[in-house]
């Protein structure tokens, strides 16, 4: 069921404007399968994520949701989400029928208009929309889009035996993009690379070999959006957290606890892909780690 588009939630990074495109909350259950680190015992010792981040019985609050902004005249959409009419081994992603593609038109971003999609990494629920279906077949939902993501990222897939599930993945939303020639690997060296202008991808390997987050700069403020190696405020509180799905979990809490040490007492604002509302914040000291003050979203403005 499609419900009418409200105005996407809207945070300003100098002079450019970046919007959340809603794709659907997940369920409950998504928190102790995740994080099983995080249990409601630990959750409970954090007031600070109350009520916004999780309930009173410590059970976690997580969105699919990605991130769209206009870059020096580029249209740019940062993860592509679950996607719609995908076969998934996951519950709460399989065949959903969601109007993500209308809350992305309503907020400026009509798919024929965006220049390029940057992909943090190529799991299932980044990638949904990269296709869409039509009379049948996969076809690229941003036809004059360059996609990108990390040469390491690809290459490692392309060589890992992969399950059903993640074959029917790469099937219906990776080689379509491929084969239509709109993939563009990008080498990501250590210091992070510019991929557009105010735009760049930082390294931050472990949840997948070649993940990145994505920065925004401009004017003098800057911006972050995590991908999945930040999941959730309480990785925040303890870095050491890790995701049932991590492929190096060490790599994976190594790059968590060096982008936080970066963004640590700095104007830098955190968009957290899977954060529930509010979404962004900043990342303070709290004790020997970390919390986030949230900055919450308005209208973006017309």
């Amino acid at each position: 069921m499609t419900t009418a588009p409200t105005a996407a939630p809207a945070w300003t990074v100098g002079d450019v404007i970046v919007h959340r495109i809603d794709e659907t909350l997940l369920p409950p259950a998504t928190g102790p399968w995740l994080l099983p680190d995080a249990t409601a015992t630990v959750v409970a010792a954090h007031d600070w994520l109350r009520p916004h981040f999780a309930d009173e019985e410590g059970v976690l609050h997580l969105d699919s949701h990605t991130f769209a902004f206009v870059a020096d005249g580029l249209r740019v959409l940062v993860d592509t989400g679950i996607g719609n009419d995908k076969e998934r081994a996951n519950p709460a992603w399989h065949a959903l029928d969601t109007d993500y593609l209308q809350r992305l038109t309503a907020a400026g971003f009509p798919p024929e208009s965006v220049d390029l999609v940057v992909l943090t990494h190529l799991h299932a629920d980044h990638v949904g929309w990269n296709t869409r279906l039509v009379d049948g077949d996969w076809v690229p939902t941003f036809p004059n889009a360059r996609y990108v993501t990390s040469r390491t990222e690809r290459e490692f897939w392309a060589g890992y035996p992969m399950e059903d599930a993640r074959r029917q993945m790469f099937h219906d939303s990776v080689i379509p993009v491929e084969e239509a020639g709109l993939l563009d690997l990008v080498d990501v060296p250590a210091e992070g690379v510019e991929i557009a202008p105010y735009v760049r991808l930082i390294p931050t390997p472990g949840h997948t070999p070649g993940h990145v987050a994505v920065e925004v700069s401009s004017a003098g403020h800057r911006a972050l959006i995590t991908g999945d190696c930040i999941h959730h405020p309480v990785q925040l509180a303890h870095p050491s957290i890790g995701a049932c799905v991590d492929i190096d979990p060490a790599l994976s809490e190594t790059s968590r606890r060096e982008l936080l040490a970066s963004l640590a007492d700095t104007d830098a604002l955190v968009l957290g892909t899977h954060f529930a509302p509010p979404t962004a914040g900043r990342v303070t000291t709290h004790g020997n780690a970390y919390r986030l003050t949230p900055t919450p979203a308005g209208p973006a403005p017309a």
